[in-house]
């Protein structure tokens, strides 16, 4: 073997022991300081971006799409009257969006409920045959499901419902009462019971984490707050009053709706009533 063999297997081998060293140093710093976050901060920076995650989530798996759309299809359908609403403009809608604790005895009527449902999750359009909705979405994959616990609404009955987007009509989940059920699962926030309807927005993380991995898990959240803030305008714009509800027992929640609280789980809850 040659010296410039030799020296070049040697510069070879050194660098690639430099490269080992430096992803153990690194590793060994990063479990140090996962150690020193609290939970909070460690979902924050386990999901952040750099350039060696960025590279690596290129060779990880990623869990598999689960299908676009849940339905329930044994259970009873209520159709919708077609969203038709023209109210307010957008800007006094921002002007006047406030959060509203207090709701009136009067029944939410359901052509509101239909435009409110419609603003949440509405399919607005399509593009290649794949059909866009009402709020934005990360790559349109759109991991929410919205549930409507339903406490007084002219001419449905009271229960759990499941909004399919496709048929723009809710599916009978759970027939009967749940305003003191939900009320007790978000902390006794009296609103969550007395209001018109409650939504559940609830996110199946696959949907997202198919094509971002754990960033996606940040998308969703930010997801939920679009989803949120159309729900808000929309029920200005309707005169109707609205409070988003971060604060719940996830665990109660989840089984109101029959989900797991793993692959998919409630995120955020949002009481809607009459003025």
């Amino acid at each position: 073997m040659s010296t410039w063999s030799k020296i070049s297997r040697f510069v070879i081998a050194v660098a690639v022991l430099s490269v080992v060293a430096c992803l153990y140093v690194s590793l060994a710093a990063d479990k140090k300081r996962e150690k020193e976050l609290s939970i909070s901060d460690r979902f924050h920076y386990e999901t952040s971006l750099t350039w060696r995650g960025v590279l690596g989530d290129m060779f990880h798996d990623k869990p598999k799409k689960p299908p676009q759309y849940k339905n329930y299809p044994n259970s009873e359908k209520v159709a919708l009257p077609k969203p038709q609403h023209r109210g307010i403009s957008l800007e006094e809608a921002v002007s006047r969006r406030r959060s509203v604790r207090n709701y009136s005895k009067k029944a939410v009527g359901m052509a509101q409920l239909s435009q409110l449902l419609f603003a949440a999750q509405g399919v607005t359009g399509k593009t290649y045959g794949h059909p866009l909705r009402a709020a934005p979405s990360a790559g349109a994959l759109y991991p929410f499901e919205i549930y409507v616990v339903v406490n007084n609404v002219e001419d449905l009955a009271r229960g759990i419902y499941h909004y399919s987007v496709l048929d723009h009509a809710l599916e009978l989940v759970k027939a009967g009462d749940f305003s003191g059920q939900i009320t007790s699962a978000g902390l006794k926030q009296e609103m969550l019971g007395d209001s018109g309807v409650t939504f559940i927005l609830s996110a199946i993380f696959d949907r997202i984490r198919c094509k971002y991995g754990q960033r996606g898990l940040r998308y969703v959240y930010m997801e939920a707050g679009h989803i949120s803030q159309n729900i808000y305008l929309q029920a200005v714009s309707l005169g109707l009053g609205s409070v988003s509800v971060g604060a719940f027992l996830d665990e109660q929640v989840n089984k109101l709706i029959d989900v797991d609280g793993s692959t998919e789980a409630a995120v955020y809850l949002h009481a809607v009533g009459s003025l």
